[in-house]
């Protein structure tokens, strides 16, 4: 069976892009090169903030990320993929200017959460990501519930995802995240939801180890599930 070609709108960040292409890549059951998916990758770096833009703060990012789907599109993909939690605030945006689909990361996480039986999560996001309430939405369908951390928590992960990953920093202080996932675990939250990609890349950069789901995980399991079809 002929199997689908993937087409990656990434960028947003590179390193959150990778780290989506190596989960598909090890997901994948094969013994040779040639047993892999093909996939196309449009690292465009030139996509504007989606927090900024959510916020108010900064240029949309739909035009770009148009671009970049209607391109891969035109390479011959048949399946789209966007490794980045926030840009899924714009998905249907971006789903109209093509006539392939473009998975969406959300749901797909919160299909995974009901099928492990989880109730209540906690979120650890972009601001832009909680303010736009995709994950709240999604998850009130099948009756999760969503913690939040507090106004001191949420600008601890925020310099994590962009003072630490996307600065490339080593040596970032995690101190003050470690605070806020430990307290959203402590109010009863049964596992953190990494709702930032480059968070999964933190969780390992910074040894992290608290029960997460990771949305970009579900995501590249989707997408060898649905691309493997044909």
């Amino acid at each position: 069976m002929k199997k689908k070609t993937v087409g990656i709108i990434g960028g947003m960040g590179p390193l959150a892009t990778a780290d989506l292409f190596k989960k598909i890549i090890e997901n994948t059951e094969a013994e040779s090169d040639g047993e892999h998916l093909r996939i196309l990758l449009d690292n465009n770096t030139a996509i504007p903030d989606r927090t900024a833009a959510i916020l108010g703060r900064g240029r949309s990012p739909v035009p770009k990320m148009r671009e970049s789907a209607l391109s891969l599109w035109a390479m011959g993909a048949e399946l789209l993929v966007m490794p980045c939690n926030t840009a899924h605030h714009f998905h249907a945006e971006v789903q109209a200017a093509v006539g392939i689909p473009l998975l969406h990361m959300i749901d797909l996480t919160r299909d995974a959460l009901v099928a492990r039986g989880v109730r209540t999560v906690g979120l650890l996001a972009t601001e832009g990501t909680v303010k736009s309430g995709i994950y709240a939405a999604s998850l009130r369908e099948s009756g999760l519930s969503l913690l939040l951390p507090d106004e001191r928590g949420q600008r601890a992960i925020t310099d994590l995802i962009y003072n630490g990953v996307k600065a490339g920093r080593q040596d970032h202080d995690i101190a003050p995240a470690r605070a806020a996932m430990e307290d959203l675990l402590s109010r009863g939250a049964e596992l953190l939801l990494l709702g930032c990609t480059e968070l999964p890349v933190a969780v390992e950069r910074y040894d992290l180890r608290y029960p997460t789901c990771d949305p970009t995980l579900e995501l590249a399991k989707a997408t060898v599930r649905l691309a493997s079809r044909g």
